[in-house]
């Protein structure tokens, strides 16, 4: 499902994010990126839906070469990955139903779909009596788990996560890993990028884990070593 195929990046103040990085995964598996701050792992994030384009080597995701696309196919692919972020990205004034139906409707979705969707979504993550509050209302936990609602709506057949629980607390740290276990299990790949050694090393899952832009460690039930 993506391919990462001798990989090296280099951006324009001379910094090498990436040097010479090889790996895949595979459909359906649950990844996690370790390394520590400036040493690839949001460079990958990056190459993998193409807001960066690598210097040398090659990326495939789903069979597209990232790096060949066009901007209008490049959108489409981007239709199949969800994205989760750190800061939870939520539009202030909208809605938790409004903030996770907003994507819809700019994938061109028809009213009948977002009223379709959105409620079977924010059920799947225990959202679903909290539709008409807006963001300010929610805890940081709850923020991430509309954040999440918002990246699976679209039905992404790979989800990245980028430091998703970084600003969150131990038990809502654990609620969001769950989640994403969840989601895991029911046939999306996810892509976990983070810090948090407590998280990595429960998940009893592949690590590959980064140092300097190599990668040093590919491991499946890997742990958190660096």
């Amino acid at each position: 499902m993506i391919i990462f195929d001798k990989v090296s990046k280099v951006y324009k103040n001379g910094t090498q994010a990436l040097d010479n990085v090889s790996f895949e995964i595979k459909k359906g598996e649950f990844v996690s990126i370790v390394g520590q701050s400036g040493y690839g792992k949001s460079t990958i994030l990056k190459l993998m839906i193409g807001e960066e384009k690598p210097t040398e080597g090659r990326v495939f995701v789903s069979g597209y070469d990232v790096s060949d696309l066009t901007e209008k196919e490049l959108h489409q692919l981007r239709k199949e990955i969800g994205m989760i972020f750190q800061d939870f990205r939520l539009l202030p004034k909208k809605t938790v139903y409004e903030n996770v139906a907003f994507t819809l409707e700019v994938s061109g979705a028809t009213n009948k779909e977002i009223e379709e969707d959105v409620p079977q979504v924010l059920n799947l993550v225990g959202l679903l009596h909290k539709a008409d509050k807006f963001p300010n209302s929610l805890s940081g936990g709850e923020k991430q788990r509309v954040a999440i609602a918002r990246a699976l709506v679209d039905r992404p057949s790979i989800l990245i996560a980028d430091e998703p629980t970084g600003s969150l607390d131990s038990l809502n740290t654990w609620d969001v890993i769950r989640l994403l276990l969840k989601i895991n299990e029911l046939g999306a790949t996810v892509i976990l990028a983070t810090h948090n050694r407590e998280v990595i090393n429960m998940l009893n899952k592949r690590v590959i884990t980064l140092d300097r832009g190599k990668i040093i460690r590919d491991e499946q039930k890997g742990r958190y070593i660096l």
